[in-house]
């Protein structure tokens, strides 16, 4: 099948005639002569065997056509325009891999992804979730959202945000819970860490839990509080990222005790180099994380 082409000439004196409804000042903002705009605009009708302009007395009026092209237009000039200027500001299509801890992600980043793809969608944005155990080397990752002390080897981090932890759980649960020793009456579900439940109690006052005592481990805080929603036990989490289930009551907080045991970091293995793409996300996560 035989293309045919449209002169770009011919739409952009079509698209500026529009605007203005004026061959004359069409001319000028093009720098071309008025005969110019004239004839771009005749051919172009002529080719789409159709009126684009009523000639009145005092200039021009669109037709239907005319009526429902310019708006196209404008939109495909627009995206050129926006492209171009990426381009000669060196911002050609990039891909970044991210690595995210799952909590991080559902709770502060999947939320805020919308506005970044609107700010940067030069960026092509590959992500990976992980459990805080990651070898970003092994996995080419560009950046990794990491929870911990901020030492990694090899690794340059940025402080993102602390991390406080407090127990959760589901409301029928949090009605018999009146003491903070009474969590010691229900089975107690934590990560990886040994720790959190002994921290947290003993900053409450209590004693730790036997080494008997039914504990649930879990390798995503994410899938321990679907846990806890179902009335499984009492989880310790970040608070900060489960807000969206506590301000559904999906989850409540039985106690304001909590603990710090680690904050969120935003890392980059010292031997890869940094691109303008990760410059921009880098950028945009901490101003993110400012407000």
């Amino acid at each position: 099948m035989t293309r045919s082409y449209i002169p770009l000439n011919a739409l952009r004196a079509f698209e500026a005639a529009a605007r203005h409804l004026s061959f004359t000042n069409a001319a000028i903002e093009l720098n071309v002569s008025h005969s110019a705009i004239s004839q771009q605009v005749k051919a172009l009708e002529q080719h789409l065997h159709c009126q684009l302009f009523i000639r009145v007395s005092r200039g021009l009026m669109l037709t239907t056509e005319g009526e429902n092209l310019l708006p196209v237009l404008n939109d495909s000039f627009d995206r050129i325009a926006g492209m171009l200027d990426r381009f000669s500001k060196n911002l050609a299509r990039e891909k970044l891999k991210i690595g995210v801890v799952g909590t991080f992600a559902t709770g502060f980043l999947l939320p805020r992804l919308e506005a970044f793809q609107r700010d940067y969608p030069h960026i092509d944005l590959h992500l990976s979730t992980h459990n805080n155990r990651v070898d970003p080397a092994a996995e080419g990752l560009d950046y990794t959202i990491r929870y911990g002390g901020g030492a990694w080897h090899g690794t340059e981090a940025t402080f993102l945000c602390d991390a406080p932890l407090a127990p959760l759980c589901s409301r029928a649960l949090a009605k018999e819970l009146h003491h903070p020793a009474d969590v010691l009456r229900f089975t107690l579900l934590r990560s990886y860490r040994r720790d959190e439940w002994v921290n947290w109690l003993q900053a409450a006052g209590e004693q730790p839990p036997s080494p008997t005592h039914r504990v649930m481990v879990f390798d995503s805080s994410v899938t321990m509080l679907e846990a806890a929603q179902f009335g499984v036990g009492i989880a310790i989490a970040p608070v900060e990222m489960f807000t969206h289930l506590l301000n559904s009551e999906r989850v409540v907080r039985p106690f304001e005790i909590q603990i710090n045991l680690g904050s969120y970091w935003l890392t980059r293995l010292q031997s890869r180099p940094e691109t303008p793409a990760m410059a921009d996300f880098s950028r945009w996560l901490t101003n993110q994380m400012s407000k």
